[in-house]
């Protein structure tokens, strides 16, 4: 697979591997078996993926150990993205909540590296902006983590523009990770400009719109109860139909070229800008062999437009999340006491 550059220098597969599915995602408490899960990464492994994305909130904990054991025979082909910034009592502090206060950041990342049977993170992000501690605060704390060996690449996790510029300031900020996809753009409007004019990476998770984007969403389709998208806006009623109108334009190209749906939502992300690399999670190898496959679709001019044209023109209906989620990203973190 071809190689994309996040940042100054991070060199990694042009499509990665979200893990967070395999501990459970959209509700679900559970996931495939842990036999299953490192199955799963290491044929990514051999399809050419270099990249994967953990965190130790995914479980709690359990996501990074399988991602650690997976990839500790080839730890030196592959990039590992784990993220801190909730609180824990092994951290140190009161569990609940955010917290990304330098002495939990520190035991965090020990933490993690346990798990991760590694000697060093390579992309260490803060996962959530934390409303109590000054990013600049972070990202010092963070440097001396870089300075200590122990991570290689600062990165943030939906922070909102002017937080990517003060944590920028202090130490290089090599990517920040967020929601994109062809049904969810607005970070073009705000974050996306700044990454470009400072040299810093965009690694969208979500670039299938939770699913929506590989056409096996319609208007019959029913969520179990535990289940957030049956409580997410734009998978309901009347939104729902009409976002439909998206996923018909991916399926008539997918129809003329032999791609599928999936494919076509990830060549759009591909095909933003150079420095951008989506992390579509899934828990079957034969989803796995289908995203990756994406990096080998060649489209026409003509389909690349009419893509490109369908993101522009079609106006999605409905919030991305329930109110209570979405108050966590584009966040700005406070400013430094005086």
């Amino acid at each position: 697979m071809k190689q994309r550059t996040l940042g100054a220098g991070l060199s990694v597969s042009e499509i990665g591997l979200g893990c967070m599915s395999l501990t459970g995602a959209y509700g679900n408490t559970g996931g495939p078996s842990q036999e299953d899960s490192i199955a799963l990464i290491r044929r990514a492994v051999d399809l050419g993926v270099t990249f994967f994305d953990t965190a130790e909130v995914y479980g709690p904990f359990a996501n990074e150990d399988i991602v650690g054991e997976a990839l500790e025979p080839v730890r030196d082909q592959v990039k590992i993205a784990t993220k801190f910034g909730f609180a824990f009592a092994e951290n140190g502090v009161e569990p609940g909540g955010l917290c990304s206060r330098p002495d939990s950041i520190r035991r965090a990342v020990d933490n993690s590296l346990g798990r991760l049977r590694t000697d060093r993170i390579d992309l260490y992000y803060q996962h959530r902006v934390d409303p109590e501690v000054p990013i600049e605060d972070v990202a010092a704390t963070v440097k001396e983590l870089v300075d200590a060996g122990k991570v290689l690449h600062f990165g943030l996790s939906e922070a909102a523009a002017a937080t990517v510029r003060r944590a920028h300031a202090v130490h290089p900020v090599t990517a920040v990770q967020s929601e994109y996809s062809m049904w969810w753009r607005d970070r073009e409007q705000d974050t996306i400009p700044v990454l470009a004019e400072l040299g810093i990476g965009l690694v969208p998770y979500s670039p299938l719109g939770k699913g929506f984007l590989t056409g096996t969403i319609d208007s019959t389709t029913t969520f179990a109860e535990s289940d957030f998208r049956g409580k997410t806006p734009r998978f309901q009623g009347e939104a729902l139909n009409a976002n439909l109108a998206l996923v018909d334009i991916l399926n008539k190209i997918a129809a003329q070229t032999g791609a599928t749906p999936a494919q076509l939502a990830l060549t759009w992300v591909l095909s933003q800008q150079p420095w951008i690399v989506p992390i579509p999670g899934t828990k079957r190898i034969a989803r796995l062999e289908e995203n990756v496959g994406a990096a080998a679709v060649e489209l026409s001019e003509a389909q690349i437009a009419e893509l490109r044209d369908a993101a522009d023109q079609i106006q999605i209906a409905g919030a991305r999340y329930p109110e209570a989620q979405d108050a966590m990203t584009n966040r700005d973190a406070p400013l430094p006491s005086a």
